[in-house]
């Protein structure tokens, strides 16, 4: 049988459903795409919030995303799925530019507790754990696996404390779990500043890169080899509980070895440059393994040859690696952190739908996010609703206000605490359908500051779509800013104009008509808006008219300029109509006398008084208002996943 053909035989015998934790790694993403080619009961588990480059093309339903140092995420996704076969391949600081050193044991050790500990709940039927051959440290020059464990770096520490946890829970608690000790697995998805990776490179170019001391030894996997003894692993654990396995060729293949290999597979002329052994404490000159147990025990050993492993991976960087290699690069890159901000009041259905929708979509566009739900005082259940989300997914923060403040004091109060470089403004009604984010973030992307929804239709209700339509074109008209037609408070802003919003003193906001003050950068995105999908609209007629006469009043002085321009204009119609009288008097006889003509003259001198009282008095309630000085929401409490 060749190696492709074990390793399908292997990949059938596992017990499902099956998942990889660390699936965006190296290792994990191969294992993954050689399960997936056999069977579709797979789960890949990444803990970045977006897809990464490595499983760029495998179906989004086969990826999970889940932090195992968070014990209940993990629970979620245990009890949602009942795996049965688990490899954990997840780990960090294996690489010198993971430097930090508490997420290094998080993930290394708790992390690892964390997966034992809930995988025992479970009826499992193989856990395999990724361990390293760093964990023997300063023993490595060929160590059988009951060699002392001298580790010389934190990740070395947390890697041998591993296998010591595995050890306990294999032998002591009897679960079916073991660790492997893989040595230097090369092949394709490797990051691409590894050093096959860029041997390959020059090696198509006709040159070498800078290499270091042609004696440092290393034990070079190729990476089905490591596949298929983890695969053997898991089908034979009933015989390997507790224990740990060196898998490695057995083969001490020095640095000039391997540029050997890489002249004849290019047909380099030149020779390499040596330099010094590298500035780090805890490498090693000699590097190698013996994998003798791994063979008694589960009839491993490794196939591959060096040179044979360097072709195929040549193949595969030269036809498939470049466009990965830049999604990752673009991965590294784009760091933005997206806010977003719910305002819910009575929309305790909803709010679920609400976070999948966003959860999906940020991860879509890949992102990392937060998701602030502000419950304004909603009368429904809506706080058990967010404290549960909040409980299952550390990315949500819930705000539970002490009154019913209006949407614009719950969109400023999530405002306030959001750390994401652009905030979302959405209503907790799903009418502003997340989704539209990917084409928001599109535009952020090309530099726009502020980009927001346009509603060109709505569904529902036609005539009140009329009139929404009529008052965004009068309020256009009246505005002292150019005011963005059919736009609501949904869109998302850059940090800097949502600094700039939270700073302004006034009490009583319209968010959307201060968004166009500010100025920046701006854009419109067209959608349809739907109607709610639960319930009814909680806006009437009044409330309608108070959000116009907001609007109005909070932007636009025309209705204090029509005033003036119609008492100027009544005061000369009154001068000329007493003139008129006075020439009537003396010059006509039977001059009309009668109540009618003076009680709609009182009537209409009468309204025009109570019509300019009322508009003067809009504008000294706003003033009143805002010399209060009352804070423009109080919050009860502020929820977020505490550990």
């Amino acid at each position: 049988m060749t190696l492709q053909e074990k390793i399908q035989a292997e990949v059938l015998r596992l017990e499902g459903p099956i998942v990889v934790f660390g699936a965006g790694g190296f290792i994990g993403a191969n294992l993954v795409r050689s399960l997936l080619q056999y069977r579709n009961d797979v789960y890949a588990v990444t803990s970045k919030p977006f897809i990464p480059w490595r499983l760029d093309d495998v179906n989004p339903n086969n990826i999970l995303h889940c932090n195992i140092t968070k014990k209940n995420q993990i629970e979620r996704i245990f009890n949602e799925h009942r795996f049965k076969t688990i490899f954990d391949l997840a780990a960090y600081g294996a690489y010198s530019k993971q430097n930090d050193v508490d997420l290094t044991y998080e993930t290394n050790f708790i992390g690892l507790l964390n997966l034992l500990e809930v995988a025992s709940q479970f009826a499992i039927n193989a856990f395999v754990h990724a361990g390293s051959s760093s964990e023997y440290g300063l023993n490595a020059a060929g160590p059988k696996e009951d060699a002392p464990l001298l580790p010389n770096s934190h990740y070395a520490v947390t890697k041998a404390g591993a296998a010591h946890m595995i050890k306990f829970y294999g032998t002591i608690k009897e679960m079916p779990v073991m660790n492997i000790r893989y040595y230097s697995v090369f092949g394709p998805y490797e990051e691409p500043d590894r050093l096959v990776p860029v041997l390959i490179d020059k090696g198509v170019k006709g040159t070498y890169p800078p290499l270091v001391q042609p004696d440092i030894s290393r034990d070079f996997i190729y990476v089905d080899d490591a596949i298929f003894a983890t695969l053997l692993c898991a089908t034979k654990i009933q015989h390997i509980k507790g224990q740990s396995l060196n898998i490695a060729s057995g083969t001490k293949t020095t640095i000039r070895d391997i540029a050997a290999a890489i002249k004849d597979i290019f047909g380099i002329t030149t020779e390499p440059e040596w330099g010094d052994f590298p500035n780090r404490k805890w490498d090693l000159k000699e590097w190698y393994g013996d994998a003798s147990r791994a063979k008694e025990l589960i009839g491993w050993q490794n196939e591959t040859s060096l040179k044979e492993g360097l072709k195929k991976t040549y193949e595969w960087q030269k036809n498939y690696s470049r466009p990965l290699y830049e999604k990752k690069l673009m991965q590294d890159k784009i760091r933005h952190k997206l806010s977003a901000v719910i305002a819910c009041y009575r929309d305790e259905q909803a709010i679920p739908y609400m976070h999948e929708r966003l959860t999906r979509t940020f991860q879509k566009i890949g992102v990392d996010y937060e998701i602030i739900f502000v419950n304004d005082c909603s009368p429904d259940n809506t706080n058990e609703v967010l404290q549960k989300l909040v409980n299952e997914d550390d990315h949500v923060i819930a705000i539970e206000h002490s009154r019913n403040f209006g949407s614009q004091s719950a969109f400023l109060s999530g405002m306030e605490i959001s750390t994401g470089d652009g905030v979302i403004l959405l209503d907790g009604d799903l009418q502003d359908p997340p989704e539209l984010i990917e084409d928001f973030y599109k535009k952020y992307l090309e530099g726009y500051d502020v980009v927001y929804g346009r509603r060109v239709a709505r569904e529902g209700n036609q005539t009140l779509v009329t009139f929404y339509k009529l008052f965004y074109r009068l309020f256009r008209s009246v505005s002292y800013v150019p005011m963005p037609l059919d736009a609501g408070d949904f869109s998302l802003m850059d940090r800097k104009v949502v600094d700039e919003l939270v700073k302004l003193p006034e009490t009583d906001q319209f968010m959307r008509g201060l968004r166009a003050w500010v100025g920046f950068k701006q854009t419109g995105v067209d959608y349809v808006r739907p109607e709610r999908m639960f319930g009814v609209t909680t806006n009437n007629m009044r409330k309608n008219l108070a959000w116009a006469r907001k609007a109005i009043f909070s932007f636009s002085f025309v209705p204090l300029e029509l005033l003036t321009y119609i008492g100027w204009t009544l005061t000369a119609v009154s001068f000329v109509a007493i003139i008129l009288q006075i020439i009537a008097y003396f010059m006509v006889s039977n001059v009309p006398h009668g109540i009618t003509t003076i009680i709609v003259l009182i009537l209409f001198f009468g309204g025009l008084n109570m019509l300019a009282i009322s508009i003067l008095g809009e504008y000294q309630a706003k003033i009143l208002e805002e010399t209060k000085r009352r804070p423009k929401y109080i919050r009860r409490n502020v929820y977020r996943k505490s550990y």
